[in-house]
């Protein structure tokens, strides 16, 4: 089989175990009576990757070949998602917290350091191949993303948007990628080779880059930024699903069916990734950056105001439209600049300082403080046999969209950057 077609599966598999589950978790945990700690499960996301995905990579690049550690993780992810699977189906609507979110962390640990090491699979498989990754992979990784959308779409109208058995849809899929990885052209082990250490692959020798005022700068507000990436993963469906308990809304396609609503936001970030080559040649790092803030602004406001029925959910499938400005524009754009303004010799770890910033400190506790307000101004109740989260959604989603404004707002005032358009 032609190796663009093996790689396209390993990317389609990748984030289709993803999919199963991160948009609609929420909703199964308000039904397991757990409904107050989904900050907790969204936040242990970026809290793993501050060293899971570093400690993998030092033992792809010194002990075990890439396509092994990337079947190794995956078949432990899988195994432990499906236990909390069968966990969450005996304990019903009385799940004890410590031990599905000990089966979940367990997973999701050695889950995350496999969007990296699935990358280097491919990168390796390509260049074995005599191919141009920058050419060959980019349409590659968009089939991520459509397996992606795919898996969601399977989790909504297969009915299990509320239920345990999500997990056990990524679950299977982690296994099933487990030995498809081995399929994969082995990657090569110098151990000869001095390889990148925990502190490099941290990224923590970029943090000499907090001494350049501008750096500093970018690396503060891409972390208060990132601190709003993970809400709407978290809380968009029970959000929608809430309005299930008027009767006005009930019945709507919305309500039915919150995954497919919210699959959209993905299709707007594949959509959005081929702009941001024109924007950022056009208007440069900081314009781009504040579309992206005030695409946030959005995002949470047209929540704020929406609502399934019509003309109210024209207000939705806006905010999913913004998604792909808000989080493509911020995330492969910031990662673009910091590329361009640092020195080759620390390049690698101002990536991983990149990451830690945004998609683990800012992405965790962005997380754990939405937790706080949302609990605050809504409660679990169960209607007419089905659980909600109900209460005053409204406040809590122009909360959010306030602070993204301020993050704007302050950001356009204290980032200085001028851009020479070529």
């Amino acid at each position: 089989m032609n190796i663009k077609v093996r790689l396209t599966i390993l990317n389609f598999l990748e984030f289709a175990i993803w999919g199963a589950y991160l948009t609609c978790m929420s909703r199964y945990l308000i039904t397991a009576g757990l409904g107050d700690y989904i900050s907790y499960f969204y936040s242990v996301q970026g809290f793993v990757s501050l060293f899971m995905p570093a400690l993998m990579g030092i033992v792809a690049d010194r002990w075990i070949q890439a396509q092994k550690t990337l079947s190794l993780c995956q078949l432990i992810a899988g195994i432990a998602m499906c236990a909390a699977a069968f966990y969450g189906n005996s304990a019903g609507a009385n799940a004890n917290f410590a031990t599905l979110f000990g089966l979940y962390t367990l997973s999701v640990a050695f889950y995350m350091p496999t969007i990296a090491l699935t990358n280097s699979v491919a990168y390796a498989a390509l260049e074995g191949a005599g191919l141009d990754t920058v050419k060959s992979f980019p349409p590659i990784r968009v089939w991520g993303t459509i397996g992606f959308i795919i898996s969601m779409l399977c989790v909504d109208w297969s009915g299990l948007q509320d239920k345990p058995w999500q997990f056990a849809v990524s679950g299977v899929l982690s296994i099933i990628m487990a030995f498809y990885a081995l399929t994969m052209p082995a990657c090569k082990i110098d151990k000869s080779k001095k390889t990148a250490s925990l502190v490099d692959a941290l990224g923590l020798r970029a943090f000499t880059l907090f001494k350049q005022r501008k750096m500093a700068i970018f690396f503060i507000f891409s972390m208060l930024l990132g601190s709003a990436l993970q809400i709407t993963n978290g809380y968009a469906n029970p959000f929608i699903a809430s309005f299930g308990a008027e009767e006005a809304f009930a019945n709507t396609f919305g309500v039915q069916h919150a995954n497919t609503l919210i699959s959209l936001s993905q299709m707007s970030e594949t959509l959005c990734i081929l702009l941001i080559p024109f924007f950022l040649k056009r208007f440069g790092i900081k314009t781009v950056m504040l579309m992206s803030m005030f695409a946030w602004v959005f995002r949470f406001g047209f929540f704020a105001i929406g609502d399934p029925g019509f003309p109210g959910v024209i207000l939705l499938i806006l905010s999913m439209i913004v998604y792909g400005i808000a989080f493509d524009f911020f995330n492969i754009s910031g990662s673009l600049f910091v590329d361009q303004e640092t020195d080759l010799n620390i390049r690698s770890s101002a990536q991983g300082l990149f990451m830690m910033m945004t998609n683990g400190l800012g992405a965790s506790i962005g997380m754990l403080l939405a937790g706080q307000v949302v609990n605050y101004y809504t409660h679990g109740e169960v209607v007419n046999g089905n659980f909600y989260t109900l209460g005053d959604w409204t406040t809590c989603w122009w909360i959010f969209s306030c602070y993204a404004l301020v993050v704007a707002v302050l950001f356009a005032i204290l980032f200085r950057y001028k851009h020479n358009p070529k």
